[in-house]
């Protein structure tokens, strides 16, 4: 049995706490085991007694229904709380019609959302008002449960390594996993001081204000380079109709009226008229391969998919994985690269490659992988410039496909660089590496109130509060 995690306990213990009678070694975790043990230790409330709501996300609603950002509601899916913060930045939106018509999972700030499907995760929403969608789990607390817990706490606690293991305990199903809401509702919530809740709950908010400055940032960023090409108050023109020379289609091997959208024709040729390069000419488009098959089984990766890139950083936050455990063929990165996904122009998946350390990093076969040529364009101001409206417009009338739109790597690299970008690329840099540096913070933020719950329910408050106190001045 050595090198074998094993649980060996009575048959009435398997019963407890387990109406569904599993049998199954996911429910008997060693971590899962200790977690329990812990928290029935302390003073503890199912989830469901203290909810007023704990209901399953909108389920008939398609990404084709979305709205722009900022018109509508906010639409949390799974991956928008796999962080365990809201990513704000990168959240759907859909109409207030829709939101109305859904009201019994409608959300407002202090409320919380849980994952329902593939991994656990929990957040605590701090937008004014969203809404959910069928993979996660709308959770309103009761008046009778807002004067006991706090939603930021109960948020940290999920997703502490005891929270962590209980969900995951809860989870069953063979294809994907998922969390039912009788198995969520009956989750324990230990229920410690209010003193030690509310400070738990004000890191949270202050890692939610380090998370605003990211997006601040990368705004602030996009704005100087727009200024830097002359185009901060250029707006894309959609016609009804033009036309096109049967010459210029047969050249570009696409005969689809989106292909010819006058609005990209006249970005491009704004961008052209301006001294400087194709994007081809500045960068190398990496084709490296990574086969899982032929790494050791053992060698552990970093594995970025494309919806990393939601956030513009692919960095050391993203857990490694064994090679045995990924199924199909990567792109390789290195730090310094700039990875696009070619996937879906309208979600801006473009981020800045920069791990910091010697685990190497492989992304999806979706991503399209440059280097930089030389110093002049960073990467940070490469990766701004890609995420900008004049090139989203290009990459948007690119695409080709139904379901899965895509864009070419020709078409993208037949970009034109200005000379322009180059030349305010120190200051673009320095606004985003502050950007990278709040994201930091928060995620030590994060760090230091998940520790410290696993303090509290290890050691006591007192030696939790200890920890809090030695922590202030680090992030």
């Amino acid at each position: 049995m050595e090198g074998l995690e094993t649980s060996i306990l009575p048959v009435s213990a398997v019963r407890e706490g387990n109406s569904k009678i599993r049998i199954d070694s996911g429910f008997f975790t060693k971590t899962a085991l200790q977690a329990e043990s812990l928290v029935e230790a302390l003073p503890n409330e199912p989830f469901g007694d203290i909810a007023a709501t704990f209901r399953k996300g909108i389920f008939d609603i398609k990404a084709d229904t979305y709205v722009d950002a900022g018109g509508g509601v906010p639409f949390i899916r799974i991956g928008d709380i796999k962080t365990g913060m809201i990513q704000k930045q990168t959240t759907a939106w859909i109409d207030h019609a829709i939101h109305a018509q859904e009201s019994k999972t409608a959300l407002k700030f202090g409320d919380l959302v849980l994952s329902k499907t593939a991994y656990p995760a929990a957040a605590f929403v701090t937008l004014p008002e969203c809404n959910v969608s069928q993979d996660t789990i709308a959770v309103r607390l009761s008046a009778d449960g807002k004067r006991r817990y706090r939603s930021g706490y109960i948020a940290t606690f999920l997703n502490s390594r005891y929270g962590i293991a209980l969900m995951a305990r809860r989870f069953q199903g063979n294809v994907q996993q998922h969390l039912s809401l009788e198995d969520g509702k009956a989750l324990r919530i230990p229920r410690l001081g209010l003193q030690f809740q509310e400070r738990i709950q004000a890191l949270i908010l202050q890692a939610d204000q380090q998370q605003d400055a990211v997006a601040q940032a990368t705004m602030a960023a996009e704005q100087k380079c727009l200024e830097a090409l002359g185009l901060s108050d250029w707006t894309p023109p959609e016609p009804l109709a033009y036309t096109a020379r049967a010459s210029t289609a047969f050249a570009s091997g696409r005969i689809d009226a989106q292909y010819f959208m006058p609005a990209k024709e006249q970005v491009r040729q704004s961008l052209g008229a301006l001294p400087g390069q194709l994007l081809s000419d500045r960068v190398d488009s990496i084709r490296d391969q990574w086969v899982p098959d032929r790494a050791p089984p053992m060698v552990r990766v970093r594995n970025y998919d494309v919806t990393d890139a939601l956030v513009p950083l692919l960095d050391a936050e993203k857990e490694p994985s064994f090679a045995a455990d990924i199924g199909s063929m990567k792109k390789v990165l290195k730090d310094g690269d700039v990875a696009i996904s070619r996937l879906r122009a309208y979600l801006k998946e473009v981020a800045v490659v920069r791990t910091g350390d010697d685990i190497p990093s492989v992304g999806s076969s979706e991503f399209i992988v440059l280097r930089p040529k030389g110093t002049e364009i960073s990467p940070e101001t490469l990766m701004i410039f890609l995420r900008s409206t004049p090139v989203q417009t290009i990459l948007k009338w690119c695409q080709d496909g139904s379901q899965h739109p895509r864009f070419s790597e020709r078409d993208l690299l037949a970009i034109p660089i200005p000379d322009a970008v180059a030349q305010v690329s120190p200051d673009i840099t320095d606004v985003v590496l502050d950007g990278f540096a709040a994201r930091h913070r928060a995620r030590l933020l994060l760090d230091a109130a998940k520790r410290a719950v696993e303090i509290a329910i290890e050691e006591g408050e007192p030696a939790a509060m200890a920890y809090l106190d030695q922590q202030e001045g680090t992030y």
